[in-house]
């Protein structure tokens, strides 16, 4: 069973077992990766055994400077380095286009790579020490609801894994942001609390077109159709629909939104652990941190 980790041991113990090769559980502001080496090609492999994800479903790197990008990628764009200066660190990734030295095992094939500079100060320290950006989907099975604390990564992968490092409830609570940068106008694959209103402010009047492409062939984590699924079924309503009183019980996810992405895995897993059937799902209005939220319920209860 994996070990929880912390403090100044906790970050030499993530380092010395990243080194080996082996993938371990880190913290960021969004929510826990499941980290490798991108130096490491068998650590690589890890990553998708451990979640079983599909290879061809392409990795975010995760660096602790800004000039690493440098290393990743070429041509950047103009649009790129206005949203990476304005929005780094924190829970913005980048795809550009990518180096020849960036292994494909990360793109799933593409000659794209997806870039994030996480916020928090745990994920710096140990990319930093390693020397290296590390490889860090969200540290859970494929297409179930992500992890937002050390436990709920023991809870879904301790046995797959020997330590995570224990970095505290995530601030943010719903991943990153994906912008595409390698295009004309850029297209935001997935939303996250860098939301589409402020990319387009960023990119001012006399910038380029933002697009939104959320579903699709997977060019970035979590364009699928179904993701971030608890077992129960959702039942998801508009905020001014009238709501059954069938006994089931009611989440509400139309105010304070912050809180509400914070606190929304959680009370997804809290369904689970208390093996309730059905719940019903109020959205939140589609504006702001509400597509974020609204695209993660969205996808948790589509194919039911």
């Amino acid at each position: 069973m994996a070990r929880i980790v912390s403090g100044t041991e906790g970050i030499r113990e993530t380092v010395a077992a990243l080194r080996r090769g082996e993938v371990v559980g880190l913290p960021t502001e969004t929510v826990y990766g499941l980290a490798a080496d991108i130096r490491n090609e068998s650590a690589l492999k890890k990553i998708f055994e451990v979640k079983g994800r599909p290879t061809s479903h392409p990795l975010i790197v995760h660096i602790a400077d800004p000039e690493q990008l440098r290393e990743l990628a070429i041509n950047v764009s103009a649009a790129c380095e206005a949203l990476i200066r304005l929005c780094w660190p924190g829970p913005l990734t980048v795809i550009v286009t990518a180096s020849p030295r960036v292994s494909r095992a990360i793109t799933g094939g593409r000659d794209s790579v997806a870039v994030r500079l996480p916020a928090h100060p745990l994920a710096q320290t140990v990319i930093r020490d390693l020397g290296s950006p590390v490889a860090a989907p969200s540290a859970n099975r494929f297409g179930h609801v992500s992890p937002t604390t050390a436990q709920h990564v023991v809870e879904d992968l301790g046995n797959d894994i020997g330590l995570v490092l224990d970095g505290g409830a995530c601030d943010v609570g719903v991943e990153s942001t994906i912008v595409d940068c390698t295009l004309t106008s850029p297209e935001i694959l997935r939303h996250g609390a860098i939301t589409p209103e402020e990319i387009r402010q960023i990119l001012g009047p006399q910038g380029p077109e933002v697009a939104l492409t959320t579903s699709g062939p997977s060019r970035a984590p979590g364009m699928m159709e179904r993701h971030y699924a608890p077992r129960a079924k959702l039942v998801l309503h508009e905020n001014d629909e009238p709501l059954p009183s069938d006994g089931a019980p009611i989440i509400r996810c139309d105010s304070n939104l912050v809180e509400v992405a914070r606190g929304l895995y959680d009370q997804l897993r809290h369904l689970d652990a208390r093996h309730i059937p059905v719940a019903h799902v109020v959205l939140p209005a589609p504006s702001g941190l509400g597509y974020a939220i609204r695209d993660r319920l969205t996808k948790a209860a589509a194919g039911l």
